[in-house]
C-alpha cells in the first residue's frame, strides 16, 4: 500500500525549548575547571532525543537536498541508511573505546584486586594473620576502585603525601548510620587536610604508576630498590606519550605502534621485619 504524502510536522513545545535543560546544564558545568563525565548523567535522556532529532532533521534535509520531498512516501522511508550509518558508526566508535578501555586502563582494576592473592601467598605476604595492613597510595589515590577490594578489615587503605593538595576522600562509619556520619578532618573548601596523611614508614605495600618523569613527593618508588620492591605490575597506557585519537579508541595493530605504555605496580616494603610496620 502507498503510504499518503508526509512532511516533517512537529507538534508541542519547539525543541529548543525541549532541549533547554540540556543546553543550560551544559553551559554550567563545561565551563568549571574540573569536569567529570558522571556530571552529564542527569541529561543522559536529553542527549538520546537530542540525538534522535538531529538524525530526523538529517533525513529531511537530505530529502529535500534530493528533490524528493514531493514524492507520495514519507521522507524517512528513502533516507533510512543515513540511520543506518549512524548506527553503525556509534556502534564501531564504542566497541573501539571499550576494547581501548579494557587494554590500556584496567590495570588498577586487576592490581587491587590482586591484593587478595597477595594476602594468601606465604612466601609474599608474611605478617601474621591478626597483624593491619597498609596499603599506601600517593598520586594514584583517585583509581583506587572500592573498599570491597581490599582483602579483608584488617586491610586499609591509607594516603602518603604526593601533589595533590585537595581534600581526600575518608571511608564511612561503621554502624547502620555510617552513612551519615560526618568522618572527622573534612571541609567544604575542598583545602589539603595533613591528618589525611601517613608516613611512608608505616605502609606495608604501595601502589604506584611508573611514570617515566618525578618531583620530589612523587619520586619513581619502583628505583628506589633498597626500600621496595615490585611484586606485581600491569601495563597501563601513558596518555602523555601516547597518540591523542589512538589512547582513546583502539584499532587493531596500529594503537600498538602509537601508544605506549607503562608499568601500574604494587610494591613491598623490604623492612620485612613486622615490628617496624605500624
Amino acid at each position: 500500500m502507498m503510504m499518503k504524502k508526509l512532511k516533517p510536522q512537529h507538534s508541542g513545545p519547539p525543541h529548543f525549548l525541549v532541549l533547554s535543560g540540556l543546553y543550560i546544564w551544559t553551559a554550567i558545568f563545561f565551563t568549571r575547571p574540573h569536569k567529570e563525565e558522571r556530571f552529564m548523567f542527569p541529561v543522559y535522556p536529553l542527549i538520546c532525543l537530542s540525538a534522535a532529532i538531529t538524525l530526523d532533521n538529517l533525513q529531511a534535509l537530505y530529502s529535500k537536498i534530493m528533490k524528493r520531498a514531493d514524492t507520495k512516501v514519507h521522507y524517512s522511508s528513502h533516507s533510512s541508511w543515513i540511520i543506518i550509518a549512524c548506527l553503525f558508526l556509534f556502534s564501531s566508535l564504542s566497541v573501539s573505546r571499550t576494547f581501548c578501555l579494557i587494554k590500556g586502563y584496567r590495570a588498577p582494576l586487576d592490581v587491587y584486586a590482586e591484593l587478595s592473592n597477595i594476602s594468601e601467598n606465604r612466601e609474599i605476604h608474611r605478617l601474621a594473620t591478626s597483624k593491619h595492613v597498609n596499603v599506601c597510595v600517593g598520586k594514584e589515590w583517585y583509581r583506587f576502585t572500592s573498599s570491597f577490594f581490599l582483602p579483608n578489615e584488617r586491610w586499609h587503605l591509607r594516603y602518603i603525601r604526593s601533589e595533590f593538595k585537595g581534600l581526600l576522600p575518608q571511608p564511612y562509619k561503621s554502624g547502620s548510620d555510617g552513612t551519615r556520619v560526618l568522618p572527622p578532618y573534612m571541609n567544604d573548601m575542598n583545602q589539603d587536610e595533613p591528618m589525611h596523611y601517613v608516613d611512608i614508614q608505616h605502609c606495608h605495600y604501595l601502589i604506584d604508576l611508573d611514570l617515566n618523569q618525578e618531583s620530589p613527593l612523587e619520586p619513581r618508588y619502583s628505583q628506589k630498590t633498597d626500600q621496595w620492591k615490585v611484586i606485581t605490575e600491569y601495563k597501563y597506557l601513558d596518555n602523555a606519550r601516547s597518540h591523542r585519537f589512538l589512547r582513546a579508541f583502539y584499532i587493531p595493530f596500529i594503537s600498538e605502534k602509537h601508544c605506549m605504555y607503562v608499568n601500574y605496580n604494587i610494591l613491598q616494603t623490604t623492612r620485612t621485619k613486622s615490628k617496624n610496620l605500624k
